[in-house]
Parts: structure tokens; sequence; C-alpha cells
């Protein structure tokens, strides 16, 4: 059986050599940070985000509902799970109207002073408002503020205007893997060959 194999970019960037400046959101989008009741709501403006997108390919559980919910429980109940580098935007045009969650990104710190971002994700009617961009500064804010030197995420090759969004934050290719798209797993390095599949990998750069 064919196995389809999305190529992911590792992206790190070095927090102290770039500008944090959040840019403000677009009239009628504010902040929303973390609180713990605020979990559903991640997890359904993720699924709204990602289950008609690329990345909703790749990682089943993005097209799913319960399957959301299931990512954001596992992401919050992680010790490293980071409040300050997890918010959403919430859309409400009007004081009268019941407001709307669009925006979701979420953080957790790893070893090395490192802060990786878990999702990006923007519903498809609030994309193009450079939304995407102010959560991810958002959440780099953050990491910063809690002490960590580098930001990382891993993104989808094929979505390229992601990655040129990353690259114009300032974050650099560290490492190209690819996942299998029935399960989201890694693929290992001993199975790229066999696959026809080309992998480098780059030392982290200070």
């Amino acid at each position: 059986m064919l196995v389809k194999a999305y190529k992911r970019f590792r992206m790190q960037v070095s927090l102290p050599r770039i500008s944090l400046d959040v840019p403000e959101l677009p009239a009628d989008y504010r902040w929303a940070p973390w609180r713990p009741l605020l979990l559903e709501r991640h997890a359904q403006v993720k699924w709204r985000a990602f289950r008609d997108d690329l990345d909703g390919q790749v990682f089943g559980c993005l097209r799913d509902p319960a399957g959301c919910l299931s990512l954001m429980k596992e992401i919050a109940s992680q010790n490293s799970f980071c409040p300050l580098s997890t918010w959403m935007v919430v859309y409400q045009p009007e004081p009268n109207w019941p407001p709307s969650d669009v925006g979701t990104i979420q953080g957790v710190t790893r070893q090395g002073g490192i802060g990786a971002i878990q999702n990006v994700g923007v519903a498809p009617e609030h994309r193009r408002l450079g939304i995407g961009k102010a959560l991810v500064l958002k959440a780099l804010q953050g990491f910063y503020d809690s002490g960590m030197a580098w930001g990382s995420l891993e993104v989808t090759a094929e979505n390229t205007q992601a990655v040129r969004l990353y690259q114009e934050i300032g974050f650099e290719t560290r490492e190209v893997l690819y996942r299998d798209g029935l399960t989201g797993e890694i693929i290992p390095p001993n199975r790229y060959s066999a696959m026809g599949l080309d992998v480098t990998i780059e030392d982290r750069k200070a």
C-alpha cells in the first residue's frame, strides 16, 4: 500500500534577536488570554481552522471536534504547558452581538530554553487580516517572558504562505522530516530511502 508522506519543516528562531512587537488586531477583534474554562472553545476554533486545511490532512485529529478536544486536553495537561503563550482571538463587531472565537495558539516549553508552538489556527473567513502573525508573535512574547531563548514550530512544506510568514518573523528551517499521511507519525529515517524521500538535518545555530 502506498503511504502519502507529508514533508514538514521544523523551524526555530532566536527570541532575543527578533522584534517581538505584537501588531494591533483589526477593529472588532480582541485577545482572550488562557483560562482553563476556555479549553473547549480553543478546541472548537482549532477544528474550524484545520478541518478542511492541509494540516487536517496530515493530522486526522484536527478533522474531528472530539479529536481537537482531546488534543487540547493533552496540551493543557502537560507540566510544560505555557499559559503565557496560549491565546485566542475573539471577533465581536457589535457589543450586543455574541462573540465569535476565530483564532487560537498554544505553547509548551522544552529543555534547552525552547518554547514550542503547538498549533496556529485561524478560521478561514478571518484570514488575511494579520491575525496569524499576531498570534505567533503573541506566543513568542509569552515564551520570552517565561525565560525561553528560542521559539520553535513545525509546518507542512506545502503550506507556502505559512512558511513565508514564519520566515518573515525570523524563523529558519532546522530540520526536514516526513509524516505518515495515515497516522501523522514521523517516518523513521531508515525508511526514507525505501520511500524515495530526501531529508536534511541542520544543527541549531546560535
